[in-house]
């Protein structure tokens, strides 16, 4: 029997509204002509063109992408790396270093800041971009070591010995093989890293320097002296390029759909029969 109930529909309608009415609420309001934006006065675009105009918002958005792309890259490489060597290498300390792997995740950002200031400023590292990058990294790692690690396991591991018998070296069954299969979890894992790393607040206050401001640590500072509308226009348009690339992954992803799982894998095997 059916079950009728208009419960779990009702539900569901609640939560997506309590998600996305107010997203929906700051898009509209950054069309607003007045700078209180509980009072609507009109129709404007002035606060995108105070947007464009702000060299101070603008620096603070391009620190921003610059440290979430170089954090997440990096956190993507090590990341990587060290689920390889997990699942490759067989000790009694494997547990013990899997869980201090992930100990940043778990850690709150507050302690996890002021231990980073106290490490920067004990080995004479001056703040700035470069301790946010190593400090975006460290805590970006885990993300991309859990999921890498989870594919990791899953993996049949007689497709890289069937590589090696065919005559591959280690390095190219992983770039051949492993990586290719791999490569979702590294993209996700990656995907996270930067959404972690270009929303972090607490973090930054603690290693920023006096010159360098991100996008986050702009905003917090502004709540002192007041949020203008122009932040309603940055949010947008934020939204609006996030809702874009999620647009071009569906549309690239539609396509791989009838791929074959493996199908990377069979044609380097394919490849080392040949040689």
């Amino acid at each position: 029997m059916k079950n009728r109930t208009k419960l779990p529909n009702l539900y569901l309608v609640l939560i997506l509204a309590l998600m996305y009415l107010p997203i929906l609420l700051v898009m509209v309001y950054s069309f607003n002509d007045s700078k209180i934006s509980s009072v609507w006065s009109g129709f404007s675009l002035k606060w995108y063109t105070q947007l464009f105009r702000d060299r101070a918002m603008l620096e603070a958005l391009g620190n921003t992408l610059i440290l979430g792309l170089s954090s997440c890259l990096c956190a993507g490489i090590i990341g990587t790396l060290g689920a390889f060597g997990m699942t490759r290498v067989k000790w009694r300390l494997n547990a013990p270093m899997e869980y201090l792997s992930t100990l940043p995740m778990m850690v709150p950002e507050i302690i996890l800041g002021m231990v980073f200031m106290a490490f920067f400023s004990l080995i004479g590292l001056p703040f700035g971009l470069g301790t946010l990058m190593i400090a975006h990294t460290a805590f970006c790692i885990p993300y991309v070591f859990m999921l890498v690690k989870a594919r990791l396991v899953g993996l049949d591991p007689l497709l890289a010995a069937a590589a090696r018998d065919l005559g591959a070296g280690p390095v190219r069954a992983f770039f051949d093989i492993t990586l290719p299969l791999i490569s979702p979890a590294i993209a996700s894992g990656m995907l996270l890293a930067f959404a972690m790393s270009i929303d972090d607040v607490i973090i930054s206050v603690f290693v920023t320097g006096v010159d360098v401001n991100t996008l986050p640590i702009k905003i917090y500072t502004q709540l002192k002296t007041g949020v203008t509308p122009e932040i309603n226009a940055l949010c947008t348009l934020m939204f609006l390029a996030t809702l874009l690339l999620c647009g071009l992954s569906a549309l690239l992803g539609r396509g791989r759909r009838l791929e074959v799982p493996g199908e990377g894998a069979s044609a380097g095997l394919a490849e080392f029969g040949k040689d």
